[in-house]
């Protein structure tokens, strides 16, 4: 199997990276810094350096990923941005680092992986419930929700222009002991991904489009 992690550099990235790698599979990864590189290769992934959120550097991820054959593609980069609990609006300065990397960095880097998945691919963008609007109860983190709300709209298109190619799915990988969802969440980042893993390999073509938690069950958009 052929695995690709882009935004690798710990957390839930750096798990993926760690469980198929244990599975024997062959497994590239990007981070932003070559120290996050180098550690990636010390694992035994390829790696390189990749910035979603910088145009030159993400427009290099085509060339080098080019009929790699992919038979998984998981978009994990991303910010929270402000912990905001009402309606504070964003600075620009906030409101273009979190948009630039959880929306537009996907939108950059997923049209170059067209020719790079295999027949059959699975794919899988890092969403939250947090952008789920039939299931918000909270303004917190209004950013956030705004970008992640997004991303599930860059999942959705998509899954209709690799329809028939790959099975494009947004992940909730649920509160999870990162840097993000501190050390008082729910789910260690080996319990997320081996749900999202299990749940990605079980996943049918007729499910594409869809917006899931990390143990397979819908989210409402």
């Amino acid at each position: 199997m052929k695995v690709l992690v882009i935004g690798a550099s710990r957390g839930i990235g750096r798990e993926f990276v760690t469980q198929y790698l244990a599975d024997r599979a062959q497994v590239t990864a990007t981070a932003r810094r070559p120290d996050e590189v180098a550690a990636l290769e010390a694992l035994g992934a390829t790696a390189f350096q990749l910035d979603v959120a910088d145009a030159a550097s993400a427009s290099a991820l085509a060339w080098r990923v080019d009929n790699a054959g992919f038979d998984v593609a998981i978009v994990v980069a991303g910010v929270y941005g402000p912990d905001t609990q009402g309606l504070q609006t964003p600075t620009e300065a906030d409101f273009d680092t979190v948009m630039h990397t959880n929306v537009l960095g996907p939108m950059r880097v997923i049209p170059q992986l067209a020719d790079a998945l295999a027949p059959g691919a699975r794919l899988a963008v890092l969403s939250s419930r947090m952008g789920s609007i039939g299931e918000r109860t909270s303004t917190s983190g209004w950013l956030y929700r705004v970008s992640k709300a997004a991303v599930n709209s860059v999942l959705k298109d998509v899954s209709i222009q690799f329809a028939g190619k790959a099975t494009c799915i947004a992940f909730h990988p649920g509160w999870v002991q990162t840097d993000m969802g501190g050390a008082g969440a729910d789910l260690t980042p080996q319990q997320s991904v081996s749900d999202m893993r299990r749940t990605l390999a079980a996943v049918k073509p007729t499910q594409t489009g869809s917006f899931l938690n990390h143990d397979g069950s819908a989210i409402p958009w």
